[in-house]
């Protein structure tokens, strides 16, 4: 119980942290003309978000990294109370994707690729070596479970395999996030659902450390969304879903429980499933679409669903995808 409550409070520590500098922040990010360009095609209401801040992940990527950085710091000086070694991979992940993201969201608004960013290929490329390099610390540096399986009460070991399909989990669950953000707090409120989600997980696991991490990043997370949620101030961009997706897929794989993204992120799969059958369909048709457009959050919004309509279904479809997928785990 005592856990508990001091996980909550570095979460609230982390919400006011982000609350505080939110407002500096929007306003250097306006200074600087850093604002988000829609494409032609997306539902013609987008139109109006035209120049809204974007990059905004930085605004709770800093401070969860400063948060569990000085909580770290006094773990490795050896004095109680420290969030542990375990969450070093995480802030790396972390700050390795939003690097990344951050190079696409330039490039995309003021690089020689304006509204398109970084190139496909490069981006991609990317996140496989930033995914095989944390794959390989984590099975040969890092003492974490291969695999559970609900109705299994003991590890599954996968050997070398382990690597390939970590890097997988890391590169698709990055995607997944990135395709989510889209709309006014939906990848914020997702994201946000599933890591408490995981951070419940490691506090029955006793995995103390990482559930710290969790619910330090869900307080940003909750701190971000205060400026996010409709009509959003800013959005986070690439700079902020990628490393969400990745040290969600990183949180997940250092429980053991990586099956349950599968039902705990079923809206991020659902969202990236739903590009990948769009193009399948597109080119064996020849020019016909599956969706009305995707991801699937755009299908939905041409069909006549609003805004935050989309938004609060996803959602409650996300945090009982997340209540089901706690029970499974500890099955």
């Amino acid at each position: 119980m005592r856990q508990i409550a001091l996980s909550l409070s570095f979460a609230g520590l982390a919400f006011l942290m982000t609350v505080i500098w939110g407002g500096p922040l929007l306003r250097i990010l306006r200074h600087y003309k850093i604002g988000k360009i829609i494409r032609v095609e997306e539902p013609g209401h987008h139109g109006v978000k035209m120049g809204t801040p974007t990059m905004g992940g930085v605004m709770f990527i800093l401070p969860v990294l400063l948060f569990s950085g000085l909580l770290n710091f006094v773990a490795l000086s050896g004095l109680s109370g420290g969030v542990g070694r375990s969450v070093l991979v995480p802030m790396a992940v972390m700050v390795g994707f939003a690097l990344l993201g951050m190079a696409d969201d330039w490039e995309g608004i003021h690089g020689k690729r304006k509204g398109d960013g970084m190139r496909a290929r490069t981006k991609f490329a990317m996140q496989v070596i930033l995914a095989l390099i944390t794959a390989y610390i984590l099975k040969y540096h890092m003492d974490v479970p291969d695999l559970y399986f609900p109705g299994l009460f003991f590890e599954i070991e996968l050997g070398w395999l382990y690597v390939p399909m970590a890097a997988f989990i890391i590169v698709a669950e990055s995607n997944a996030m990135n395709f989510t953000d889209g709309l006014d707090g939906l990848a914020g409120l997702i994201a946000a659902t599933a890591i408490a989600a995981y951070g419940g997980i490691a506090l029955v696991q006793e995995q103390i450390y990482l559930a710290r991490f969790c619910f330090i990043l869900v307080g940003a997370l909750f701190g971000f969304l205060w400026f996010n949620v409709h009509p959003a101030e800013l959005f986070m961009g690439d700079t902020g879903s990628l490393p969400l997706g990745a040290v969600l897929a990183v949180i997940a794989l250092l429980t053991g429980q990586w099956p349950m993204l599968l039902v705990i992120g079923i809206i991020p799969l659902s969202e990236m499933v739903s590009v990948v059958i769009q193009i399948g369909y597109f080119k064996m048709t020849k020019g016909k679409r599956f969706f009305k457009m995707a991801p699937l959050h755009l299908h939905f919004e041409l069909l006549g669903w609003s805004e935050t309509q989309v938004v609060q279904r996803f959602w409650l479809i996300g945090l009982m995808a997340a209540l089901i997928g706690i029970g499974l785990s500890q099955v």
